[in-house]
């Protein structure tokens, strides 16, 4: 179990983070204790993400340029892959066309308008929102990131969960397709959320009940969005992964701004 345990948090990290994490083993054991353990990877990007911000914050530095920051962070740690695969993912939903066809347009290496456009709008609500935290506080801004990180990980557990078929026969979404069980997504999903009322905890006030609210409203969007590509396209993709983490992580950045 333990050797298991060593190889998920390896392949959490070695497909999900651009750290030197070699991935040696690439079964399904694997993807499923990688996929349980990708809040983790989440949590070393998040806190990465709050240090960036935070510390640009305490230097001088306008709430915005925080911001900045640390949206770029997330982006840089996954090589863009998640943004990409969001942009893939509008295109292909945009496109209208029947699930083959759309995903031969998600495979393409260009970016289409519909992708284009979602980037921008997502990243600027991403910007927007960590802006207007870092503008309370450092505390609160370096939360958020740290939050909206795990959460868009938790997103990627959920879709792993059996049930939730692959739309390819390869790639990154057939390897983790299904290897979660229920159970196991329960388990991961309700840590995660205590965790991030913990975080929200050291705000003060009710600080615990709104951020672990933020969090399960930021998995429902995902989890909408989830249901809608596997109508569509029939199943998850690599790319579909990247869209569920983006949206997930951008709800939770948009949800912490109430309140």
């Amino acid at each position: 179990m333990t050797s298991l345990n060593s190889h998920g948090i390896r392949f959490a990290f070695g497909t999900l983070t651009v750290l030197p994490v070699r991935v040696t083993r690439w079964d399904r054991e694997a993807a499923r204790a990688g996929m349980l353990c990708a809040p983790l990877a989440g949590l070393v990007v998040g806190l990465l993400s709050a240090a960036a911000g935070g510390l640009l914050l305490l230097l001088g530095s306008a709430p915005l340029l925080a911001a900045v920051a640390s949206a770029a962070v997330p982006a840089a740690l996954t090589r863009g892959l998640h943004l990409d695969g969001l942009a893939d993912t509008a295109d292909g939903l945009g496109s209208g066309r029947p699930a083959d066809d759309a995903l031969r347009i998600m495979k393409q290496s260009d970016i289409g308008p519909f992708g284009v456009i979602t980037l921008l709008f997502v990243l600027l609500a991403q910007v927007a929102a960590l802006a207007e935290l870092y503008g309370r506080g450092w505390a609160y801004g370096a939360v958020a990131a740290a939050v909206a990180a795990v959460t868009a990980r938790l997103a990627l557990t959920l879709a792993s969960r059996r049930g939730v078929p692959p739309a390819r026969p390869e790639g990154l979404g057939a390897a983790v397709a299904g290897t979660v069980t229920g159970r196991g997504a329960v388990l991961v999903g309700a840590v995660v959320v205590a965790g991030c009322a913990g975080a929200g905890a050291l705000l003060g006030g009710y600080g615990a009940l709104h951020h672990a609210l933020a969090a399960v409203a930021a998995l429902g969007v995902s989890q909408l969005l989830l249901r809608h590509c596997v109508r569509r396209f029939g199943g998850v993709t690599g790319d579909v992964f990247g869209a569920l983490a983006e949206t997930a992580a951008t709800a939770a950045l948009v949800a912490l701004t109430f309140g």
